[in-house]
């Protein structure tokens, strides 16, 4: 992303643990000193409130972090740089009050993206990448895979650059700048 340049969307996906978040935060934090963290995780308790404070930890007094577990448009930024962070735990809220609806969520996903990529700032968007891992053994696993895939190749589309992590490194696939 260009300084000073706006409506710029980076897509980075990868599998779990392949440093994507923290490549997302190093990466704002080079375009600003003051980027938004935009957390779209649901506390679920447990292993994962865990998880979320190792995330919390992982940013310091420059950022400035928002939490919505769903109506991510309903934000309005200008000239700021955004991480979302992450499509997936922002999907399985959907996917949860939809009651496992895939068109229903992507309908209402691909809405929310249409809102806040149009507007006056960069985007840094975190996603887990889908099919590098075990088949869904389950009915609802397997819709929740093609929802993932499906809104995936939505926002990688409108993407200006989409990097591919593996192992911490960034591979980028795509680069529209």
């Amino acid at each position: 992303m260009p300084a000073g340049k706006h409506n710029s969307v980076i897509f980075i996906t990868g599998g779990e643990r392949s440093g994507k978040s923290r490549y997302a935060q190093d990466l704002a934090l080079q375009f600003t000193g003051n980027p938004i963290y935009l957390a779209t995780a649901r506390q679920w308790g447990g292993d994962f409130k865990t998880r979320i404070i190792r995330h919390q930890h992982d940013r310091d007094k420059r950022w400035r972090t928002l939490e919505e577990e769903k109506n991510i448009g309903r934000f309005t930024f200008r000239g700021e740089t955004v991480v979302i962070d992450c499509i997936t735990l922002w999907l399985t809220n959907f996917f949860i009050d939809l009651n496992n609806d895939v068109e229903a969520c992507l309908e209402q996903c691909k809405k929310e993206i249409d809102q806040i990529i149009v507007q006056d700032a960069n985007w840094i968007i975190v996603s887990n990448e889908i099919g590098m891992g075990l088949h869904a053994p389950t009915e609802v696993g397997r819709k929740f895979t093609e929802l993932q895939g499906w809104m995936n190749q939505y926002i990688a589309k409108r993407a200006d650059q989409v990097i591919f992590m593996v192992s911490g490194i960034p591979l980028v696939i795509k680069n529209n700048t």
